[in-house]
């Protein structure tokens, strides 16, 4: 599901009246169904929040080392799926990224913006650093090659889902928070709840 169908969805599972047609405990059950999908969605969090993130299969590395979920244990992880130069929700999520890194990573927080090549042109690795200094990243960035961890994490084949999603891993390498794409932007909503899990996760010991 996009972030924009989430979002309308989320009105539609919130309404009891599509459950009227149903009596007695039919009715009961579907509108606990409904509140539970509700209150997941305006969450920005999906099924897979509470569970351990798998191991990431990402190439050429910019800005580091390679690095992975195992030697980041004992910080907080931010992971960002992004592309360019066609895509305008990254380009307006890269200044809250840069903003984060610039204000946690020294409390802890690691940013990770992994990219995902969606352009008709061949990949080409000079072409995604200059992408991501455009965007101003100082954080690592890599590859990832054929969208594998991006398929494994998030998309699992559903086409519909947007494949700008962020995950955010707590000290122990459990996924707390998914944004589910689309962008985040410095006063909107989304962007406030990913700084106060952000917070939250870092104070967490």
């Amino acid at each position: 599901m996009s972030g924009r169908d989430a979002r309308a969805a989320s009105t539609d599972c919130c309404s009891l009246a599509n459950v009227s047609r149903y009596d007695g405990n039919m009715r009961t059950v579907i509108a606990i169904v409904a509140m539970l999908c509700c209150a997941a969605l305006q969450a920005g969090e999906g099924p897979r929040v509470g569970q351990p993130a798998e191991a990431w299969d990402v190439t050429d590395w910019q800005n580091s080392e390679p690095l992975t979920l195992k030697g980041l244990e004992g910080k907080v992880v931010l992971v960002r799926w992004w592309t360019a130069p066609e895509c305008p929700f990254c380009r307006k999520t890269a200044p809250a990224l840069n903003e984060f890194y610039a204000d946690y990573h020294d409390k802890g927080l690691e940013v990770l913006g992994f990219y995902h090549h969606k352009s008709t042109k061949p990949y080409d690795v000079e072409a995604m650093k200059k992408y991501a200094n455009q965007f101003g990243f100082k954080f690592p960035v890599a590859m990832d090659p054929k969208w594998q961890t991006l398929e494994k994490w998030w998309l699992n084949g559903d086409k519909k889902k947007w494949t700008s999603v962020s995950f955010l891993i707590d000290r122990k390498g459990v996924i707390r928070h998914i944004h589910p794409g689309g962008q985040y932007v410095k006063g909107d909503d989304d962007y406030t709840a990913m700084k106060t899990k952000i917070e939250e996760l870092l104070s967490e010991k």
